[in-house]
């Protein structure tokens, strides 16, 4: 019974295992390019769960004859899978992005999506600020935000 049973899983987890790969996570990446040449990747991301269940038994079967101790098996197996995208990875220039796919964002995601955006732009207000006092020019930021 227990090579049947195996026999019976080894095959089930085989078609599963045709079904999901990595790619099935973590999903092949898209590339477009924008009217100005910039060019974006999308990667999607995936929830992958996966249910697996068999089972067996022995009967004895009615002899034909004395010599015929035959046994009969009965068995199955099921396996179901469930793929469900969570996010998307936007790589734009430098910048990368997770974009997730849920109808219920808190302020607190936003605000934490949005850390790494403001810290560019802060920075970059910096880096002309410096720049312009190198070169004299007036700048609206302030001298201790410089330093």
């Amino acid at each position: 019974m227990a090579n049947q049973i195996e026999g019976l899983m080894h095959e089930a987890m085989g078609k599963l295992k045709e079904m999901i790969d990595v790619n099935t996570i973590v999903g092949e990446p898209i590339s477009t390019s924008d009217d100005s040449g910039n060019i974006s990747t999308i990667i999607p991301v995936s929830k992958v769960a996966l249910g697996f269940g068999a089972g067996g038994s022995e009967f004895s079967a009615k002899p034909l004859s004395e010599k015929d101790d035959k046994t009969m098996f009965g068995g199955g197996c099921g396996g179901g899978v469930s793929v469900k995208p969570v996010a998307f990875l936007v790589v734009k220039n430098d910048n990368i992005r997770l974009l997730p796919v849920t109808n219920t964002i808190s302020t607190a995601d936003r605000i934490i999506d949005m850390v790494p955006e403001v810290l560019n732009r802060f920075n970059s207000f910096i880096q002309d600020c410096k720049c312009k006092k190198e070169k004299n020019d007036e700048c609206s930021c302030d001298d201790s935000a410089q330093e």
